[in-house]
């Protein structure tokens, strides 16, 4: 059996996505999860087979939710859902340990399939995505110099939490409640990644996530 977890902000959405995988005979929804922190945490006590991934969600968008559960609990598969089908976005998700990239336009047996798919450990793309230009993205990515390819993995999971979290407007005292720590802490992480990125203001971050398509 296949054992699904399924991770995405809009609750109407997660039921129909409820209601479709439980009625094949070899799946079944282990749990739900409304953000992205909530995401690897419920990920980390199921470990199910498949996480099925919306790509934007608050707390932690869907590229980090797939790097994060990848490095936590490599047997667990991941299956990213996405509204964008421009191919640097399913470039990321491909990059950060995603098996599988299905719009949410495709056909419900798309889905089945790449969740069946990556259970196998294989990878599946929707259909009207073209794997040839997928294929060029993923050279052009090995083309890269190291510093450029790491420069985000460098910063460590608390960092990156930070980051997401103060791009969505948390102050550090709603960061500090949110993570469990010190305002000072969350001011130390937030200097720490800036340092490593190589910026300077909120504005350069802003613009580094946009093009590095870390978030919406």
């Amino acid at each position: 059996m296949i054992t699904i977890l399924i991770a995405d902000d809009h609750e109407i959405f997660r039921q129909g996505l409820h209601m479709l995988l439980s009625a094949q005979p070899d799946l079944t929804v282990v749990g739900q999860a409304a953000d992205g922190l909530q995401a690897i945490q419920m990920a980390e006590r199921l470990r199910p087979t498949v996480a099925v991934v919306d790509m934007v969600m608050p707390g932690l968008n869907g590229s980090e939710v797939v790097y994060q559960i990848r490095q936590r609990l490599p047997e667990t598969r991941v299956v990213v859902l996405s509204m964008h089908n421009d191919e640097s976005y399913v470039l990321t998700a491909l990059q950060y340990g995603a098996n599988g990239y299905v719009l949410k336009d495709s056909s419900a047996s798309d889905l089945v399939q790449a969740v069946r798919a990556a259970a196998a450990g294989q990878r599946f793309l929707s259909p009207s995505l073209a794997e040839r230009a997928i294929q060029a993205y993923i050279q052009h990515g090995k083309s890269q110099s190291a510093a450029e390819e790491n420069e985000y993995h460098r910063l460590t999971t608390r960092e990156r939490e930070v980051m997401q979290l103060s791009l969505e407007g948390l102050s550090a005292a709603e960061i500090s409640q949110r993570l469990s720590i010190s305002t000072r802490t969350v001011e130390t992480h937030r200097a720490h990644l800036m340092h490593k990125l190589r910026l300077h203001s909120q504005e350069e971050l802003v613009n580094y996530v946009r093009l590095h398509k870390l978030t919406p």
